[in-house]
């Protein structure tokens, strides 16, 4: 599961959070990644606060909902200390840094294979080939998943239970499918 570092998920205070961790431990719950967090500062305390979050929660990805492009060699550091990879999250196009999973895939193109992207299939104006392409451009860098489904791609109001919109929630599964068969096959299994 990927939870949010917010008071119902995993709260970012380190008593709630135990707490929380253990009724996820009780229902059989593993945690994979937390976010969206936000990295708004360039500065190592603040980055840090954040891959300590995660590793006392035994999680293995930080969706990142805003580092600036710049930020990414400081965030780099911390990826490898903290083996914890880092997943950049597109907002759409009302995001002023990370539009689209395109954008996400050429900021992390430079740096290690533990920084990648988060594709979020909800955001507006992405008619449904370029989802499904843009999972399958990313390949070994696409760590994390947001699922949602709209009646409508121009409002991202319109917000219903996954299946009941427009999404391509098929050939969105069929895409992540086929990677991980052409992953196995490579690895020899």
């Amino acid at each position: 599961m990927n939870a949010k570092d917010v008071k119902d998920h995993l709260p970012a205070d380190a008593q709630e959070e135990a707490v929380a961790l253990a009724d996820y431990a009780a229902a059989g719950i593993k945690l994979h990644a937390a976010g969206t967090i936000y990295f708004p500062k360039d500065e190592d305390a603040d980055i840090r606060s954040k891959f300590e979050y995660c590793k006392r929660a035994g999680i293995a990805v930080i969706v990142a909902g805003d580092p600036a492009p710049e930020t990414l060699p400081r965030i780099e550091k911390f990826v490898k200390e903290y083996d914890i990879r880092f997943a950049v999250h597109n907002h759409g196009p009302e995001d002023k840094l990370w539009h689209f999973a395109a954008g996400c895939m050429k900021a992390v193109k430079g740096h290690g294979s533990r920084i990648g992207c988060c594709i979020d299939v909800g955001t507006r104006f992405v008619p449904a080939r370029m989802l499904v392409q843009a999972i399958h451009a990313a390949g070994p860098r696409l760590f994390n998943l947001h699922m949602k489904d709209l009646t409508d791609f121009q409002s991202k109001d319109s917000q219903v239970p996954v299946g009941d919109g427009v999404m391509p929630v098929k050939r969105i599964f069929e895409a992540l499918i086929a990677y991980k068969v052409q992953r196995l096959r490579r690895s020899g299994v």
